[in-house]
């Protein structure tokens, strides 16, 4: 019998896991250490949870904004002088009760998988060893919760133990009222008045969910407009909605601190104003969960914000190290870890290996409506990183969103002057997430606007916006 090769990968999540499932199935001794349960806060805390809750809210918004439009009818005993009430409500202790069910079953099944194809899964967490064995093998020790110690020999370590809520020194969350991401899952009832610190991406999805189920949200922005990261044009039609929707958005206001009064909330900002709620959802951002593990000592390089630095093919500077996911800061995504966490594999153990290329990765904000992108951005076009023009037509011209009362939202196309090759697209929509797909697909084949195009769609459909914007970038291209 050969030589085995032996893999240790500390961290459960979609890097972690989906590196396992690759390790065992080109035949490597793989080991999962992990201290949560598989899935990692992609599937227990984050990704799953929340798009899970976000469904709710949008079944609750998708009714009350287009009901009457549509010509539904709904029986309403509310009296006549409350007849504003809404009609449709939300048992949240219910919500959340299925919230952490489905995300339980999905992290079942992934163990599963990874032991169904013949890997081992350890609970506890790992350290690295600070030097290599003569063999170039290096020590992992696991220390379970219980303080039990075991050392494991591995020829190759792949770290991917994502990160954890950032917390504010005056602001630290209790868990009752003042709260991160992790804990809105606990909630038994409905915030009635919620503040949302941060306006990134988390900070716009809860805010925006938590609207459409009834509380009343203040989002507390410290830039300019909300989703500063995303599409100028995507993040303007956003925050109109969310305004339009009855939340407060205060721009340009940074939260400087958060104290319970009682059985209220109290925000302080920057200037001196205060905010008051019931309940108060710090969404400031994530930090590497890279502290404790012995990585700067076994020669792993750190960014000064505790990241891990990596190459195309996920390798740290120390031989035999590797990692994935959030911990190295190249994009918060689960699909970008899980694609990281493949590569190292393929690369470490003689497999095909193509580099992560960033410029085809696809992403969603979940919000109502949700924003989609893929490759480059405007933002590129104007820091001069690609010569590129775009073209954008609003979901209003559209048939099938007149159809389904769809108002808001437009698609977005970005191709090269002289070819017309697609490099970048935007979709605002409902279901963004799927409508994204033809555009990654274009960006990741090099196909040109005149290819997407000439492709048939349904009609009436609202992928048949895609191909209307083709049409017209491509006739702006011939003119220039």
């Amino acid at each position: 019998m050969g030589y085995v090769t032996r893999i240790v990968i500390i961290g459960g999540g979609p890097g972690g896991y989906e590196a396992a499932l690759v390790a065992a199935q080109l035949g490597a001794e793989v080991t999962v250490v992990d201290c949560d349960g598989l899935g990692g806060a992609s599937v227990l805390t984050d990704c799953v949870p929340s798009k899970t809750l976000i469904a709710t809210a949008e079944v609750m918004t998708n009714f009350d904004s287009s009901h009457e439009e549509l010509g539904i009818l709904v029986a309403d005993d509310t009296p006549p002088l409350e007849q504003s009430a809404r009609v449709v409500g939300v048992d949240l202790g219910k919500v959340n009760r299925r919230v952490k069910r489905l995300a339980l079953a999905q992290s079942h099944d992934i163990t599963a998988a990874v032991t169904r194809a013949g890997g081992k899964v350890l609970r506890g967490r790992g350290r690295v060893g600070p030097t290599q064995n003569p063999d170039g093998s290096r020590q992992v020790t696991v220390t379970a919760a219980d303080g039990t110690v075991r050392e494991l020999v591995a020829d190759a370590v792949l770290v991917a133990t994502g990160g954890t809520p950032r917390e504010l020194p005056d602001a630290l969350p209790d868990g009752e009222r003042i709260l991160n991401w992790k804990h809105v899952y606990d909630l038994e009832e409905l915030p009635e008045e919620l503040i949302v610190v941060g306006s990134g991406v988390t900070g716009a999805e809860f805010a925006g969910a938590y609207q459409a189920l009834g509380s009343k949200v203040t989002l507390v922005s410290s830039r300019e407009r909300v989703l500063p990261g995303e599409d100028p044009d995507a993040a303007a039609v956003l925050e109109d909605v969310f305004r339009r929707r009855g939340m407060n958005v205060m721009a340009r206001s940074r939260a400087a601190s958060a104290k319970r009064v009682g059985d209220r909330v109290e925000v302080t900002l920057a200037d001196g104003r205060t905010i008051s709620g019931t309940h108060c959802l710090m969404a400031v951002g994530a930090i590497p969960n890279s502290d404790g593990m012995g990585l700067a000592e076994a020669g792993v390089g750190l960014t000064d914000s505790g990241h891990i630095v990596t190459d195309r093919v996920s390798r740290t500077s120390a031989p035999g190290i590797y990692a994935a996911g959030d911990v190295t800061g190249v994009f918060a995504l689960a699909s970008v870890a899980a694609m990281q966490g493949r590569i190292a594999m393929y690369h470490f153990l003689g497999d095909s290996v193509t580099p992560l290329d960033l410029k085809a990765v696809s992403g969603n904000v979940f919000t109502d409506p949700e924003i989609a992108t893929v490759g480059y951005q405007q933002a590129d076009i104007d820091a001069g990183r690609i010569e590129a023009v775009g073209m954008k037509l609003p979901l209003l011209r559209n048939p099938r969103a007149k159809m389904q009362g769809i108002r808001d939202g437009f698609v977005k196309l970005f191709c090269r002057p002289g070819t017309g090759i697609v490099v970048g697209g935007v979709v605002v929509a409902p279901r963004a997430s799927e409508l994204i797909h033809p555009i990654s697909i274009a960006v990741d084949n090099n196909l040109t606007v005149e290819q997407i195009a000439n492709a048939f769609t349904v009609y009436p459909s609202l992928s048949g916006s895609i191909a209307e914007v083709a049409r017209q970038l491509h006739g702006r291209k011939l003119q220039s």
